[in-house]
């Protein structure tokens, strides 16, 4: 079959650690809306083209605080409670529309009533086990599985190379627990990359402020097995970077305008091709150089944004405007520019009918493209489309009958493929070693969503434990005595937890931001006490009652990542070298 090009969706599928974290608005109700939108209905659609018999092969990175979360059996538990109340909420709104003889709203609650039935009888039939599900189509061949960093510590703004490390050993170990085998690809949260270089601390912690040689982001990959990473298209050529998150949140707006004034784009880069694949290496000579994939910008558009891409079509269903008590929502997107109370009802044929049109036209942007890279170049290259995987049912309820048109669309021509990205290094065999400059996917390419005026306090609480981890770590982890073990392994998952990137986009974005600010600042505190604990342990005084209950409940509460290694902590594997 002649190749013409390839292509990718690349779905990374992320939520922060929830569990015994609260329930509505922010919470555990996040998890379960994820699993009942997007997880499911994502093997929905994989399934229902591998029984027509189309190939749908798809790239999807899990990652690991997620998975942990769905393998938990209370989960498992709360997600089966949560779709009963879903179904009672339905039924309930079915009877005051039959009341009231509203047939159209009457018509939408019976598809609510059937759409959560189905997630619990898929559910039930896939034995509650979600993540062996996703391994099931890994093992058949049909999906890549990639991880991400261990909780999504954004990289870049980590201030221990110890830190970085733990992430990413701490992603392997999981995922290869989880999934069966070792990840060859790896998402780095938010896309943010930074080379090795004498780096700062960007806020004033109160240590030592002197700039210290730090190995690049690559390095760490490269030493634990990973092969692969996805950056930006500015990241690769240079010029302006739009951000995938600008056009879904205000907020984000009043910072770019701040930020704004002093962005200098770089020159673009003519030469460097999103189509082709490179190596990067920050590394001395001698470490595998590790393959990079770029995000086509040119296809993010039309489905990343809610005003100008598809999701932002007046027929599909609105995000925003929910019926309570029950939450289902009954209206039209109707225009990007409505207010709430002018949201047409939601018309199920209508929106239906959109997708085929929506996803054709998708696909033929990507051939186009392909087409245009093979004369210009004379060789088959790569379109990879990496999108957040909730995007697909959480945000866009039809995202999910989308991406199965569209992985319809290129499993079924002749002339291109639908290529994981392991599969196409596999056969490409990259030669070309590039730099790469810091960067991330949001907006300028730079960190401003991560660190800014809101945010910069969070930082100021998270050096200060970093260095104390690997304190701890560096005096503990050979220690024979379980119980300090034991107590500084929960202060390295506490530490985890509050590195997590996820807080500070939250604040940023102001969506739950009362909640990130309120989920730091606990783990923070319990990393303290944790530690204080550890030295009182340490020096041979015995727990009190309320030590140990403190103990028991930080462990219940905050209990993923059974295998974490206190060596990870301790000291970097492979020291930095000037």
């Amino acid at each position: 079959m002649p190749n013409k090009g390839n292509f990718t969706f690349v779905l990374h599928a992320h939520l922060p650690y929830v569990l015994s974290h609260g329930k509505w608005p922010h919470g555990m109700d996040w998890l379960s809306e994820a699993a009942a939108e997007t997880y499911i209905p994502i093997i929905r659609v994989m399934r229902e083209l591998i029984d027509e018999g189309v190939k749908p092969h798809l790239t999807m990175d899990i990652s690991p605080v997620l998975a942990e979360q769905l393998a938990d059996e209370s989960f498992k538990e709360e997600f089966v409670d949560y779709l009963k109340q879903k179904i009672e909420a339905a039924n309930l709104d079915s009877e005051e529309f039959f009341k009231f003889d509203q047939k159209d709203m009457l018509e939408m609650s019976h598809f609510w009533e059937n759409f959560y039935q189905d997630v619990m009888d898929r559910f039930n039939a896939m034995n509650h086990d979600i993540v062996g599900e996703f391994k099931k189509l890994q093992d058949e061949g049909y999906l890549e599985l990639m991880t991400c960093g261990a909780t999504h510590g954004y990289f870049p703004l980590l201030s221990r190379d110890e830190s970085i490390q733990s992430q990413v050993k701490a992603a392997v170990k999981s995922h290869t627990r989880n999934f069966g085998k070792a990840p060859r690809g790896m998402w780095l949260p938010e896309c943010a990359y930074r080379p090795a270089y004498k780096w700062k601390k960007p806020v004033d912690d109160g240590s030592d402020m002197q700039p210290y040689q730090r190995k690049g982001a690559d390095e760490f990959l490269s030493e634990n097995g990973i092969e692969f990473f996805i950056i930006d298209t500015a990241m690769l050529k240079g010029g302006k970077s739009a951000g995938v998150y600008i056009d879904r949140f205000n907020s984000l707006k009043v910072l770019w305008d701040q930020m704004e004034k002093e962005y200098k784009p770089r020159e673009e880069e003519t030469k460097k091709d999103p189509r082709n694949v490179y190596l990067v290496s920050s590394a001395p000579e001698g470490k595998k150089p590790v393959s990079v994939f770029t995000r086509d910008s040119e296809t993010g558009l039309l489905v990343w944004s809610g005003e100008h891409g598809y999701p932002g079509d007046g027929h599909y269903l609105d995000f925003h405007k929910k019926r309570f008590p029950g939450g289902h929502r009954y209206w039209a997107v109707t225009s990007c520019k409505s207010d709430l109370a002018d949201k047409v009802e939601y018309d199920r044929k209508g929106a239906l009918d959109r997708i085929p049109e929506n996803a054709a036209h998708y696909a033929s942007v990507i051939k186009e493209l392909l087409k245009k890279h093979l004369k210009e170049t004379g060789k088959p290259g790569i379109l990879t489309a990496p999108y957040d995987a909730e995007l697909f049912g959480h945000w866009w309820f039809e995202g999910p009958l989308f991406l199965k048109e569209v992985l319809r669309h290129m499993a079924t021509d002749e002339d291109f493929e639908l290529t994981p990205l392991g599969t196409y290094l596999d056969r490409e065999k990259p030669i070309d070693i590039i730099q790469l400059p810091e960067g991330s996917w949001g907006q300028g390419g730079y960190h401003y969503i991560w660190l800014n005026q809101w945010t910069d306090w969070t930082w100021k609480r998270i050096y200060p434990c970093e260095d104390k981890m690997v304190e701890l770590a560096s005096k503990y982890k050979d220690s024979d005595n379980e119980l300090l073990v034991d107590i500084v392994k929960q202060a390295a998952r506490e530490l985890m937890l509050m590195s997590a990137s996820d807080w500070q986009f939250l604040i940023s974005t102001w969506s739950a931001r009362d909640y990130a600010e309120l989920r730091l600042s606990e783990h923070y505190s319990d990393f303290n006490k944790l530690a204080e604990l550890a030295e009182k342990v340490a020096g041979g005084d015995s727990m009190s009652k309320g030590d140990s209950a403190f103990l028991s409940d930080c462990k219940a509460r905050d209990r993923l990542f059974a295998d974490i290694e206190l060596e990870w902590f301790a000291k970097v594997e492979f020291p930095v070298t000037a």
